[in-house]
């Protein structure tokens, strides 16, 4: 317990530097875990979707980068209902496309969804107000809780897309944060506005499974949808949802961009942490000297220093999960971000970054802590 108050003392002893350390430190951690749970709730979004409604395969055009770039023939679509273990009633066909919404004197990108009225997407979707599109409706839309929210609209009026004037006749919530900023029409009319007649995005399948084998029930169907070809001859990709959450272009940027900041603020916060430890035991070299004159060892020389870096990294980690949780929360009130990110951490991206942090104040004090553990006792006394 002494030697805890002790350590406590001295950090206290110079309060501008150590809350200028913490604060600097908590910036850098506060950025890299509110990235790193960004790319967390994305993916868990995305796997999360397709769990939920029981999809086992996503089928995609081969060789694109995101499913907005895929084409399919629309066709396709009955030769995959015909193969053996596919569920003929959980095939979900969509056209997912980026449209222009005309709002005022601006343009803003909406995602807008396409899907036949059959598609088993609906029953997922909680009416908030007004209805479904339905089989024969013509320039219809049913809108998002997020959209109606950023657009100031409701059921009755009017919505632009694409210099094409659609009137909105439902809003609904979903479990999926990428449903509720979107705009859902009927499938002939999505490939209208986006100028795709006769095709889809791509489809997700669920499988008729037994419960001994489900896996390789999966991987059989999935194998005999790969064989299939569409008009050019090219293969088709079929993933599993795993396989197609581990692959997503907008999942892997997302990921890679939060590992390259979770880098930099790793080799920023190092270096913080070492100029810090350098210049408290620089400052202390006559007290660390004392210290071994009465019988320290130098192994508790070398705890002191690193239990003082672990206490600036803890404090620092509390208040960057803080900001980051505060930064996720303000990004979502952007129109232009809300319909794509989640606000929240979740508890083990904040153990992750708690865990990163405690790294960086170890490794920035290793070299201090050896430096003062090499004190000679006569030499650091006499230092001026």
């Amino acid at each position: 317990m002494y030697f805890v108050s002790f350590i406590l003392k001295n950090l206290t002893r110079r309060p501008i530097r150590t809350a200028l350390t913490v604060l600097g430190l908590s910036v850098s951690v506060g950025s890299m875990i509110a990235l790193l749970g960004i790319s967390h709730n994305v993916e868990a979004t995305v796997s999360e979707g397709f769990e939920r409604r029981g999809v086992d395969i996503v089928v995609l055009q081969s060789g694109v980068v995101d499913q907005t770039s895929s084409e399919l023939d629309e066709r396709l679509v009955d030769r995959v209902i015909n193969i053996e273990g596919v569920d003929p009633k959980g095939v979900d066909v969509a056209l997912i496309s980026i449209s222009v919404v005309r709002r005022g004197s601006n343009d803003d990108p909406a995602i807008t969804i396409g899907w036949p009225s059959s598609n088993f997407g609906f029953d997922d979707l909680v009416i908030l107000s007004g209805r479904r599109v339905l089989e024969g409706d013509y320039r219809k839309v049913m809108i998002g809780a997020t959209v109606a929210e950023n657009l100031k609209k409701k059921v009755g009026e009017q919505i632009e897309l694409q210099e094409k004037k659609f009137e909105i006749v439902g809003t609904f919530k979903s479990f999926s944060v990428f449903e509720n900023g979107s705009i859902i029409m009927l499938l002939p009319e999505s490939q209208e506005i986006a100028n795709r007649k006769g095709k889809i995005t791509g489809f997700s399948i669920r499988v008729n499974k037994s419960s001994e084998h489900p896996d390789a029930d999966i991987e059989a169907v999935r194998e005999r949808i790969a064989a299939l070809t569409d008009d050019t001859g090219r293969h088709l990709s079929a993933q599993t949802i795993k396989e197609y959450v581990k692959t997503a272009s907008h999942v892997q940027i997302v990921r890679a961009m939060s590992w390259m900041v979770s880098v930099i603020a790793l080799v920023i916060g190092i270096i913080s942490m070492l100029d810090t430890m350098i210049m408290s035991v620089l400052e202390r070299t006559q007290e660390i000297g004392i210290l071994r004159a009465v019988g320290w060892p130098r192994s508790r020389v070398v705890k002191m220093v690193l239990l003082e870096a672990v206490m600036l990294s803890l404090s620092a980690a509390t208040l960057g999960s803080l900001g980051a949780i505060a930064l996720t929360y303000i990004l979502t009130l952007f129109p232009k971000v809300n319909g794509f990110i989640e606000s929240g951490i979740a508890p083990s991206v904040i153990a992750q970054g708690f865990g990163l942090t405690l790294l960086i104040g170890l490794l920035g004090a290793a070299y201090p802590a050896v430096r003062a553990a090499r004190l000679l006792p006569t030499e650091a006394i006499r230092h001026d």
